[in-house]
């Protein structure tokens, strides 16, 4: 399958999608929404595949909107709709990503900026190269945080430094976010990849029956009272034990072996 702005491929049950406009930081125009959204609704229901890892090419993972396609000319008409590409790629980009049956890391190669940085943290995991970046650059060009950063963001860090980030719109250094909880690890640069691959493949070892359920809990989580909470888990763990991994875990932990899950 040829694709014009990312690169993808398959490899031992681990998808790779690697945006690919690395002279634009890999910001995205509408061609490259139109591909990421196709792949992502092929992996989706392929059996084959138990974990996604979305990185960039060169020196950016993504800088968000190419904003060479906001001429004066555009956005000075009357009837300009700012929230329209939101609407049209960003949001159900997010939530593709949000409600994915399979795990989804982010590996942030380099700065990750303004829709770029929230499209990152949307991910279920994300690891970044310790020269890494991640910066809510909106304020700087009059614009206010989407892709879900307003929603993600404070329930990564707090309200205090969600805020902070996005007024001042500074640039976060890689060891900052995982510091402040942002990120789940750092690699150095050089071992990046080494490191990256490991844990992709660790993910890739696990039910896929249970990373589903789990997602769905999380997700779940952020609007129930605990009560509907422990509810959903109940329902859920039902569900869990009447799967094949249920029972292939359980034997392989009486046969003292590792086992082998779908």
């Amino acid at each position: 399958m040829d694709f014009q702005h990312i690169l993808t491929h398959v490899e031992q049950r681990i998808a790779y999608l690697t945006f690919n406009r690395p002279e634009v930081l890999n910001s995205f125009n509408e061609q490259m929404h139109l591909e990421v959204a196709q792949i992502l609704t092929e992996w989706e229901k392929s059996e084959k595949i138990k974990v996604i890892v979305i990185s960039g090419m060169g020196k950016g993972f993504c800088a968000g909107q190419d904003l060479s396609a906001r001429k004066p000319e555009v956005i000075e008409d009357p009837d300009y709709d700012a929230g329209a590409s939101l609407d049209r790629y960003y949001n159900p980009l997010v939530l593709k990503i949000a409600n994915m049956p399979k795990v989804v890391v982010a590996a942030v190669n380099g700065v990750a900026a303004g829709a770029g940085a929230n499209i990152a943290l949307a991910c279920d995991i994300v690891v970044a190269k310790q020269s890494a970046s991640f910066i809510q650059s909106f304020s700087k060009v009059g614009l206010i945080p989407d892709a879900g950063g307003t929603w993600i963001l404070p329930r990564l860090v707090g309200q205090a430094r969600a805020k902070a980030l996005m007024l001042l719109g500074n640039k976060l250094s890689a060891d900052k976010a995982l510091q402040c909880g942002m990120i789940w690890d750092v690699f150095p640069d050089d071992e990046f990849q080494n490191q990256l691959n490991g844990l992709v493949e660790t993910l890739a070892l696990q039910p896929s029956s249970s990373v589903r359920l789990i997602k769905k809990a999380l997700n779940l989580s952020q609007q129930n009272s605990i009560e509907q909470q422990l509810n959903l888990e109940r329902d859920l763990q039902r569900e869990a034990g009447k799967s094949t991994n249920y029972r292939e875990g359980v034997q392989a932990f009486m046969q003292k072996r590792q086992p082998n899950f779908d």
